[in-house]
Parts: structure tokens; sequence; C-alpha cells
């Protein structure tokens, strides 16, 4: 038996649902990394690069290519992040990463870049159906997953907005896949989705009552 069927082999079964291990195992991963971005630590790229490496077994099970195409993803930006968090380290005040609201400009890329790119991986899934069996949804999560990874590489607090936006359609499209742990999980993201927001959002205002006191003085 090779190591994907290992990892594509039944773990348990919990409720009539049949989680597999390279679901359970790759998205427990990225629970971690979305705690450790939380934190603003820079030990959450390494977690999420791992976390795609396993669940592109897992999306590639299921038969959804739009998966498939955000793991892959999520392992190149996880080793941009790294990078880019990697010249931002020792910014704030606590010697981590700054972080800060988006722009009118940057939230209008971000923005228009996840529409358009949802538009034409959504026709291109449409028009390959073999690439997945329920392309909007999938095209959805898979550039919503893309432009959450950019912002949180840039430090950016609409990084949880975007990441609770793709959560929203991700759950029932999880358990309609197959992927229960995968549906499981995307529930207790949502927890820490606004935990981290709640967070970040303070951080940012901090941030910048420091930049205008100092600007006073």
């Amino acid at each position: 038996m090779s190591v994907l069927d290992t990892l594509n082999g039944q773990a348990f079964t919990a409720f009539g649902q049949h989680v597999i291990w390279s679901d359970m195992i790759g998205n427990s991963i990225g629970l971690a990394a979305l705690a450790l971005g939380w934190r603003r630590s820079i030990w959450t790229w390494p977690a999420q690069f791992l976390s795609g490496v396993i669940l592109v077994a897992a999306y590639a099970s299921a038969h959804l290519s739009g998966g498939v195409g955000k793991q892959l993803l999520v392992i190149g930006v996880a080793l941009w992040g790294w990078r880019q968090w990697q010249r931002g380290r020792k910014q704030a005040q606590d010697g981590s990463i700054a972080v800060r609201f988006a722009g009118w400009r940057e939230r209008g890329l971000l923005l228009g870049g996840t529409a358009v790119g949802t538009a034409a991986v959504g026709t291109l899934f449409t028009l390959l159906p073999q690439l997945s069996w329920n392309p909007w949804p999938d095209a959805y999560i898979f550039v919503g997953t893309l432009a959450a990874m950019v912002a949180q590489a840039r430090g950016l607090v609409e990084f949880w907005f975007a990441w609770l936006l793709v959560d929203i359609v991700g759950v029932p499209l999880a358990f309609s896949s197959g992927l229960a742990f995968s549906g499981l999980v995307y529930v207790v993201y949502l927890a820490l989705v606004v935990w981290g927001m709640r967070d970040w959002w303070l951080r940012s205002r901090a941030a910048e009552r420091t930049v205008l006191e100092g600007a006073a003085a």
C-alpha cells in the first residue's frame, strides 16, 4: 500500500460520516496554522505549507480540482508568506509582525481580484466539468483562499474577513463532498477567525494611536 493510499484510508466513522486520514491530519495542522497566524507567529507559514501538502491528497480523493488547486496555492503562498514575514519581523513593539487595515486601493484590488478570479476559475470548471462537480463554490473557495493568504502575508486585518467569507461556503461544501472532518474544522475555524479578527483589529488601532501620539509629540 502506498503512502497516498494510506493517507486516503478511513480513520474512523462518526455520525454516519467516514473520516479519512489526510482530511483529519491536514485540517488539524491547518487549524494550528490559523492559531499561529492569530498569534502572529512566523511558524504559521510552515504549518500552512505542511497542511497544504497533506490536503492535496484529501481533495483529490473527493474529485475537487478546485480544492486541489487551492492547496497547491496554499503551498506556494506559504513560501512567499514566510519570506514576507521574515522581512517584516520586529516591526511591532513586541518584536513581532505589525498588523494594519488595508487602504482603499488595497481593498479594491483584493475585492476586484477575487471577483475576476472567481469568475474565471468558475467558468473554467463549468466548461470542464471533470475538474469539479460543484464548480462555482469550488472556484469561490479556491480564489478566496488565495486572497486571504495574500492579505495575511501583508499583515492586513482584512485577512480575517476573507477567511470568514470562505468558511461560510466551505462548511456546507466540505460536508456535501464527503470530507466530514474538513466541515467540522471549518466550524472551529469560524470561532478562531472571529477571535483573531478582534485581536488584530485591536492591535492595528493601538498601533495607529502610537503613531499619532508620536507625531503629536
